[in-house]
């Protein structure tokens, strides 16, 4: 059975499946869709044309589904969809896309930590895992089973290829090939700590 807080403020026309969990000042717009068994825990704001697959786990404050910060932006209607059974926790957003119809995706089984920004028309694909504070640029593509350890950072345009990683505060300004690891030269001089941020 679907809950809703009373303190969520849920859009009549918005879609909602079966035991979809609704927490406390939460906002979902009204073109916003939401699959069976997914959880939004409190303060998530669902904006736009979006889509969250069934079994989702979204955390305090995620803002999904918002417009673009493409200055290219002129109108339009663009979408972001999310896959099964992904995870984004705290503070992450994931922004529409820029122009009409173009879409930002997240795949199914992903796991998005804290802080993180996925930009306009980017694609996630799935069982990826995205460390906390990753900031992903618009139209990148991070390929599946791929690892973005913290506070990496990808630039407009590149593709991180199948199971590749990117170490910790690593900034990625070309294609990573698949099954690579790709790291700054300070990787090693980073704490275990920080390295181990994506665990």
């Amino acid at each position: 059975m679907t809950q809703i807080h009373p303190n969520a403020v849920v859009d009549g026309a918005a879609q909602l499946g079966q035991d979809v969990e609704i927490g406390p000042f939460c906002v979902v717009g009204p073109h916003v869709t939401i699959g069976d068994g997914a959880r939004l825990m409190s303060h998530v704001v669902l904006d736009g044309h979006t889509t969250i697959g069934p079994d989702c786990r979204l955390f305090p404050f995620a803002s999904i589904g918002t417009q673009t910060q493409d200055l290219k932006f002129k109108g339009g209607v663009t979408y972001v969809e999310i896959g099964a059974k992904t995870t984004l926790r705290e503070y992450v957003t994931v922004n529409a896309g820029t122009e009409e119809g173009e879409v930002t995706r997240v795949g199914s089984e992903c796991h998005v930590m804290a802080y993180c920004h996925v930009a306009h028309d980017c694609y996630v694909d799935s069982h990826t895992q995205i460390g906390r504070y990753v900031q992903l640029a618009g139209h990148v593509l991070v390929e599946d089973g791929a690892v973005l350890d913290a506070f990496s950072g990808c630039h407009h345009f590149v593709t991180v290829g199948h199971y590749a990683r990117i170490g910790a505060r690593t900034p990625v300004r070309r294609d990573v090939p698949p099954f690579t690891l790709f790291a700054s030269e300070d990787y090693d001089r980073v704490s275990p700590a920080v390295q181990g941020l994506h665990e």
